[in-house]
């Protein structure tokens, strides 16, 4: 992707007649240097093993390459669905556009776009082949504890949200 389209989609962040993400609300637009910064976490939770993939192409090419375990199509939508995070991170293909989210990212104006909590513990692949490679939904190989702070993190959010409308600060 080019800087101009870069600096266009950034733009929609703030101004926008359709939403660069449904559902919810950008909470923060990252870096660059921040977006090279989760590729690098992305690559070391989910592509250890990419040996011989073109990941220059396409980051889920792990997945499609079989070298994570991943649910592929309506199965890996069937994943997504049942995850919850305290945050979701978007990271566009072009490894210079991230955002972060407060909900569920169902819809993203970007053609290629991975979408995990900010601990890994799971990653949805948004690919342009989608129907023919993709989407692909994957756990990072320490799930379960992963998942239990992420629960325990929402709790919080959602405990501290209820003391707020309670008058609480």
């Amino acid at each position: 992707m080019s800087e101009r389209s870069s600096r266009s989609i950034l733009s929609r962040m703030t101004r926008s007649t359709s939403p660069l993400v449904e559902p919810g609300a950008i909470l923060r637009s990252l870096s660059e240097a921040e977006a090279a910064a989760l590729v690098t976490a992305w690559l070391h939770a989910f592509g250890q093993q990419r040996q011989g993939l073109n990941l220059k192409a396409y980051l889920w090419h792990v997945f499609s390459g079989g070298a994570h375990a991943s649910w592929a199509g309506k199965q890996a939508l069937a994943e997504y669905e049942a995850m919850e995070a305290p945050e979701y991170l978007v990271l566009s293909n072009d490894r210079k556009t991230a955002f972060s989210t407060d909900q569920r990212p169902v819809k993203a104006d970007l053609s290629d776009y991975l979408v995990f909590p900010p601990n890994l513990a799971w990653t949805m692949c948004f690919t342009h082949e989608d129907g023919w490679l993709g989407p692909y939904f994957a756990k990072h190989r320490d799930f379960d504890r992963l998942d239990v702070a992420n629960r325990a993190q929402i709790r919080k959010q959602r405990e501290a949200h209820a003391a707020r409308a309670k008058g609480w600060r």
